[in-house]
């Protein structure tokens, strides 16, 4: 086994972060002030421009920031907003500037102060990274991999990493070679926080480590997905930039997304949960565009030039790890790490700016220490439930979905929400209730509320 040498200075509170993507870059941001010295481990090597890179493969797809998560991404990072704005990304007006066939029918197009952010992934966290950067206490490993936790049961002290392509193969499942000799070494740190996404491999690296088990939810519904980017024909109406057709349950799995991009482009997703999934290559895009229950979105692409080719991807099962229930001090996990979800309800890159303002808080109310950590991950889960309460909820309308909740109190919930949807094709103020909840700026609750109560009740 090569030699084992640690990189951090005595003396020195460290923190590192596993992953650079964007969860990770709002991490490393989160602990600012908090640690001397943060440390980036990321696999890849960052383009030098917004492309696209092969650790964010979910990357060529539709991805866009709800409106919660645009108030955090701005809390934590004032002005990225503007910046994103200045090279073309686009806040779209919910339900304002949105042609949406819901489960019942087209919604209404009214301003509720609501908007979601629209841009390419690339684009986002490029403008993310280059913020990141900028700041001295943080460094980047990039072109590193980890290959196990330093500690115990009790407390997680650190990493094992070394440089990518050394000491054999690597799996895709995040899984390496028992040879190491590739120049490993260590990184020592205060606190280790999980960023790398829902291949993440601290579950089996605690497990190697004597660590019980931690508890998980999972839902499977099958998704999977396909998109393209298309030149914005000059022809096309600015009023509705942006176009969304709806799954319904429990007979029709299938949906379709055309958001306004840079570089006056559209990025079209078509997909489904199991049973409804698209055909490989174009000719299964196509196919799966003419299935779709209303024609808008099909008919605005026929007009469209392709601007690249047809990309798939399965995401796998949607998996809700409950760290705050059972982890070692020292360790905090957030992102898809912690919790990931089905991404047609877009909540992903909210979540993971909702965990990193739950770290920043918890860090600069406690350091780095083991009571830092467990109010983090306490904060996480947190921020973490609306969304998944959200999600698992609407996954299990669909009979060929696995796992999820079930029983009387949910066929309640899901009776009162189908007559709030009902409700809100035709109230704006029930239809401005249900997009602050789906937006992630209002808790579920809220539909409760007496003045939405009321409406529903009495329509």
């Amino acid at each position: 086994m090569g030699s084992s040498r640690s990189v951090s200075a005595p003396g020195q509170s460290v923190a590192v972060v596993i992953g650079g993507g964007l969860a990770g870059l709002l991490a490393a941001w989160a602990l600012r002030g908090s640690a001397e010295r943060i440390v980036v481990v990321e696999r890849d090597r960052y383009p030098a421009r917004p492309e696209h890179r092969s650790g964010t493969p979910q990357g060529h797809h539709a991805h866009l920031v709800m409106d919660g998560g645009r108030r955090a991404m701005e809390e934590l990072l004032p002005g990225i907003g503007a910046e994103l704005d200045a090279l073309g990304a686009r806040p779209v007006g919910l339900p304002g500037e949105l042609d949406w066939f819901s489960a019942v029918g087209r919604m209404p197009v009214f301003d509720s102060g609501i908007a979601f952010l629209s841009c390419t992934r690339p684009l986002l966290d490029h403008v993310v990274l280059e913020r990141v950067r900028a700041e001295p206490a943080i460094e980047f490993r990039e072109g590193t991999v980890v290959t196990g936790l330093l500690g115990g049961p009790d407390r997680i002290t650190g990493l094992r990493v070394r440089p990518r392509g050394t000491g054999g193969p690597e799996g895709a499942d995040g899984s390496f070679p028992a040879d190491r000799s590739g120049g490993e070494s260590e990184i020592r740190a205060d606190l280790v926080v999980d960023a790398s996404g829902r291949t993440s491999a601290v579950p089996r690296w605690l497990a190697a480590l004597g660590c019980p088990a931690v508890p998980e939810e999972r839902v499977d519904p099958g998704i999977g997905y396909a998109s393209r980017l298309y030149r914005r024909p000059a022809t096309a109406s600015a009023a509705l930039p942006a176009t969304y057709v709806q799954t319904k349950a429990p007979d029709d799995p299938r949906f379709g997304v055309l958001l306004p991009v840079e570089g006056d482009r559209w990025l079209v997703t078509v997909g489904g949960l199991r049973g409804g999934e698209p055909g490989p290559g174009e000719a299964g895009f196509t196919a799966h565009l003419d299935r779709l229950r209303d024609p808008a979105l099909r008919d605005l692409v026929r007009t469209a030039e392709p601007a690249g080719e047809v990309r798939g991807f399965r995401p796998g099962p949607c998996v809700r790890r409950h760290y705050e229930r059972r982890c070692p001090d020292g360790l905090v996990v957030v992102g898809d790490a912690a919790c990931t979800f089905n991404p047609v309800y877009g909540q992903g890159i909210s979540a993971a700016a909702f965990c990193a303002v739950a770290l920043r808080d918890a860090v600069t109310r406690h350091g780095l220490g083991p009571q830092a950590a467990r109010r983090a991950r306490r904060g996480i889960a947190a921020a973490s439930a609306d969304a998944w309460l959200i999600a698992s909820s609407e996954d299990v309308r669909f009979p060929a979905t696995t796992g999820g909740p079930s029983g009387s109190a949910l066929r309640l919930q899901h009776a009162y929400l189908d007559r709030v949807l009902a409700r809100a094709r035709v109230d704006r103020t029930a239809c401005a209730a249900f997009v602050s909840v789906m937006s992630l700026t209002r808790p579920p609750t809220h539909l409760f509320h007496p003045k939405i109560l009321w409406s529903v009740l009495r329509g």
